[in-house]
């Protein structure tokens, strides 16, 4: 595999919408358009926001909602979601959504889908309500919602509408190498879940590399990796700001929920050894410093995956220091046509 510098690829975004610790799901939807319209005024690629149930510190539940949120507060970036968790949707519904997504905004929407549901069992069954679909049916599901995208049919019994002949670019994501292998099957771009379980980051690509069929619009497998990225003007800043990030993982570990906390001077005290260790096999690939520090480790990331893109997550307190961290980062990508 040819040698690629980060100058040579593309970055991206995800952003969960985190509700911060005292402010609103209000303030998080302007932090939101305001990260956006920042990072593709840089160069950014995409803007994907995911979708999450029943969690106190995620205001991204509504996904299709604030795509188009943050799609009319821009103008180039590409936006899209990573994911939409299949299970929870009809793919007819999702068609039609997405479909009235492209016709709004043509050419930047991007349809990311998750195969898990975004949430707890009991959640799970509120949004469902019919338990006969199950997460074993995500193979099926792609290729009908893939199909109502595709070209137009009139003889279709049924039909997305908008939707039909929209191609909306679909992605595969997954944190194993089922969604994997699945979108090697299908031809289509896998996005692989390194930012929270980095385990099987490298057999997921070489299980959708060696699986991939050029049977679509994608001749060559394109893969992105998500990573959490938090650069500040030192490392010992961005060391602090990244408390933050560590306490949202502790509280996943403990099944706790609450809004994104504020920094602190450290976590001693805050966990155990056991937590200490869960939270940072979760957080494996995380680039934690100052620009030279985090263009080091994630040049070193790129050599291990040799991956097409990167997309980070940066999960901080402080919006400014959460938008000076993209600003660091802009300048060692490739930039998107402007």
């Amino acid at each position: 595999m040819p040698t690629k510098k980060l100058a040579d690829i593309p970055v991206s975004v995800l952003d969960l919408v985190p509700i911060l610790d005292g402010k609103t799901a209000a303030d998080s939807f302007k932090n939101t358009v305001d990260l956006a319209r920042n990072v593709e005024g840089w160069g950014f690629t995409r803007y994907w926001m995911a979708e999450h149930h029943n969690m106190a510190g995620i205001a991204s539940s509504a996904t299709v909602v604030l795509i188009g949120h943050v799609a009319g507060a821009t103008s180039k970036i590409r936006v899209g979601s990573g994911g939409i968790m299949l299970p929870n949707h009809a793919p007819l519904v999702v068609a039609e959504q997405f479909g009235t997504l492209a016709t709004l905004y043509p050419g930047r929407i991007d349809l990311g889908l998750g195969r898990a549901p975004g949430t707890d069992q009991l959640t799970s069954m509120a949004l469902r309500r019919d338990l006969r679909g199950s997460v074993d049916d995500f193979p099926q599901n792609v290729v009908e919602l893939k199909n109502y995208l595709g070209p137009v049919d009139p003889t279709a019994r049924v039909r997305a509408v908008p939707g039909e002949g929209s191609n909306v670019p679909i992605w595969i994501l997954g944190s194993s190498t089922f969604g994997a292998q699945l979108a090697g099957i299908l031809g289509l771009p896998y996005a692989f879940a390194s930012h929270f379980a980095p385990t099987q980051l490298q057999a997921a690509l070489k299980t959708y590399r060696e699986s991939f069929q050029s049977i679509g619009e994608l001749k060559e497998p394109y893969a992105i990796a998500c990573v959490n990225v938090i650069a500040a003007d030192s490392d010992e800043e961005a060391l602090h700001l990244s408390t933050s990030l560590y306490q949202s993982f502790l509280n996943v570990v403990r099944g706790t929920a609450k809004p994104m906390q504020p920094p602190v001077k450290s976590m001693e005290g805050l966990w155990d050894a056991s937590e200490r260790y869960a939270v940072q096999q979760m957080l494996r690939y995380s680039f934690v410093g100052s620009a030279t520090t985090v263009q080091t480790e994630l040049q070193q990331f790129l050599d291990e995956t040799g991956v097409d893109e990167i997309m980070v997550g940066t999960n901080v307190y402080d919006h400014a220091a959460r938008v000076h961290s993209y600003e660091l980062l802009a300048p060692l990508f490739k930039k998107a046509d402007q």
